[in-house]
Formats: C-alpha cells, sequence, structure tokens
C-alpha cells in the first residue's frame, strides 16, 4: 500500500533546503513540498543565475527544476542559487529570507559536492599520505565548511519562535562510522563531522526550544547512481539483473536502495511532529524513521539498506 503525505501538514511553514539541486536534497525539498511547505531551494546549478558559481559536476540538474518540482506537488518553491562556501552569498540568502518570508522553520544542510573528488570504487581506500591533498581539503570544505556557514547565517531566523528544525544530511549514522573506515580519510571525516554537528548545534539550539538531527538516507538512488548503472527511476530494478548494456549489473544491495523522496518524507514527518524535540541530538535512518512515522517511499516500500549491517 503507498503510503500519502498529508497535504496541508506544514502549510505555511518555511524551509530551506541547501544544496537542493539533486539527490538526497531534491528530495527533501520535494517531500516538504508534499506537505504543502515553501520550500527555498538552494545551490550553484542554476538555469537563470551566474554561470561563475555553478557547480563542479557539470550536470543538468538545476534548483529551478527542485523548485518547479516542489510546486507541481503542492508547495511553494523558491529557487535561489547560493555557493554555500560564500559566506556573503550565504548572508544575503539569510536576508532575503527575513525580509520575504519573516521566519524560518526548517534549516536542511545538505551541501555535499563532493562526488567527484572521493572518487569511483578503485581509488577508495587510498591512504592519506598518497592522497591528493587538495583535493581532499576540498572534500571537507564542501562537505563541512558549508554547514558551518549556513547554520552561522540561518540560525538566528530559525531561533526565533520556538520548534525550529535543522537537519543535518550525512552518509551513516553515528553508530555506524564509530568503528567504520568509510572511503579515505576526508570522506571518513567529513561523515563523522557532520553527525557531530547535528549534536553539538542540538546542545545550542535546545534553550531556544529548536531540535537539531542527523540524518542518513540508505542507498540512494541519486541522479548520478542511477546514470551509473544506466537506469532511471521507472527501471531502477533492471540493474539488478546487469539488463542494461554497456553498463555493469548493480550489486545484489540495490534491492533495498532507496528514492530520494524517502528521506524527503522523513525530513517532512519529524518537521510535522508537535514532539520533534525528543530526536534532538539523535542521528537516525530514514528507514528508522519510516518506522516510527509509518510513511513509505514512492513504490509503497519501506526499504533499509543497513539493515545488513546490523
Amino acid at each position: 500500500m503507498v503510503w500519502l503525505p498529508q497535504q496541508d501538514a506544514l502549510r505555511g511553514r518555511v524551509a530551506v533546503v541547501a544544496g537542493a539541486t539533486r539527490g538526497a536534497g531534491r528530495g527533501i525539498a520535494a517531500a516538504l513540498g508534499e506537505a504543502g511547505a515553501t520550500v527555498i531551494c538552494t545551490g550553484r546549478s542554476s538555469s537563470a543565475g551566474t554561470a561563475a558559481i555553478q557547480s563542479d559536476y557539470a550536470r543538468s540538474e538545476t534548483i529551478e527544476e527542485t523548485a518547479g518540482l516542489v510546486n507541481s506537488l503542492g508547495g511553494v518553491g523558491i529557487a535561489v542559487q547560493v555557493d554555500h562556501l560564500d559566506s556573503e552569498q550565504v548572508g544575503r540568502l539569510a536576508q532575503r529570507v527575513r525580509d520575504e518570508h519573516g521566519r524560518l522553520d526548517v534549516l536542511v544542510n545538505d551541501i555535499w559536492g563532493g562526488e567527484v573528488l572521493k572518487g569511483r570504487p578503485p581509488e577508495w581506500n587510498t591512504p592519506v599520505w598518497q592522497h591528493d591533498l587538495d583535493k581532499g581539503l576540498r572534500i571537507l570544505r564542501l562537505a563541512v565548511e558549508t554547514h558551518l556557514v549556513t547554520s552561522h547565517h540561518l540560525l538566528p531566523l530559525l531561533i526565533n519562535q520556538p520548534g525550529g528544525l535543522l537537519v543535518e544530511v550525512t552518509d551513516g549514522t553515528t553508530d555506524f562510522n564509530a568503528d567504520q573506515y568509510r572511503i579515505s580519510v576526508y570522506y571518513d571525516l567529513a561523515k563523522v563531522a557532520v553527525n557531530r554537528l547535528a549534536f553539538s548545534q542540538g546542545h545550542e539550539l535546545e534553550p531556544y526550544g529548536a531540535t537539531a538531527l542527523a540524518l542518513t538516507p540508505g542507498w540512494l538512488r541519486s541522479e548520478m547512481m542511477l546514470d551509473n548503472f544506466g537506469v532511471t527511476e521507472d527501471n531502477w530494478r533492471d540493474a539488478l539483473q546487469g539488463a542494461v548494456e554497456g553498463y555493469p549489473a548493480a550489486p545484489k544491495g540495490f534491492e533495498t536502495s532507496e528514492s530520494p523522496r524517502y528521506i524527503g518524507r522523513a525530513v517532512a514527518a519529524v518537521a510535522a511532529d508537535p514532539a520533534r524535540a525528543r530526536w534532538n541530538q539523535w542521528s537516525v535512518t530514514s528507514a528508522e524513521l519510516a518506522r516510527e512515522y509509518g510513511f513509505t517511499d514512492i513504490d509503497g516500500s519501506q526499504p533499509d539498506s543497513w539493515a545488513h549491517h546490523a
């Protein structure tokens, strides 16, 4: 049975999804739109913005497409081109939210941008003394510094009234990452750090009645992941049989992969929960929140790709 969101659960709420161009960020923006929120979709890839700050990925997805998706699902989508490494740009974003909306209820720090820098599997497990230093340090800037810059400028809006929610999106929970080596020193450090950011920011937000949560998807069927196997969201299971000529077959674990909307619905469910403060400083997966709140992925399933690691 396919679960359907409550269309007005977040009507009147204002959210900023930082890093909304594609992947989890687009899925989160879309799910907030399903619940009726006003969603400010930020990122570097824009069809109408400045070419000088476009994404490193050189892909076709744009924040305008994401905002359009939010609108089509019943929310209000607003695209704003922002390089979250640039403090002045993020400061202008905060002022725009203040001027145009007067409030901020949800902030999602989903900025990443290091997918190319982390390399493909043959490049993983490269020791730090052999790893390209400039690429490694840029991974940390993109994955951690961006989150700090964004929180610095936007959290003052979030704490203006009780009930604000900050979601830090990462890869792997605190418990999982504690004893697992993740791809490289730089990637490993970035993903551990973002979990800790939710913990430390939760400590600082609690006196203001706000909540910080670290959230990880499972195996995410992002646009880039689907492209790796030559499939789309409509036929992704074909990758399991290696049915697409010229592309590798996906490993068996891909069976429990999830669409970006799944983690999005996790964010929307917490945002709509009057008792969301119970999650403050937690590190959880989209699947854990699905079991708690009862939502499903777009195909009606509740996948949990982390379960086989338990």
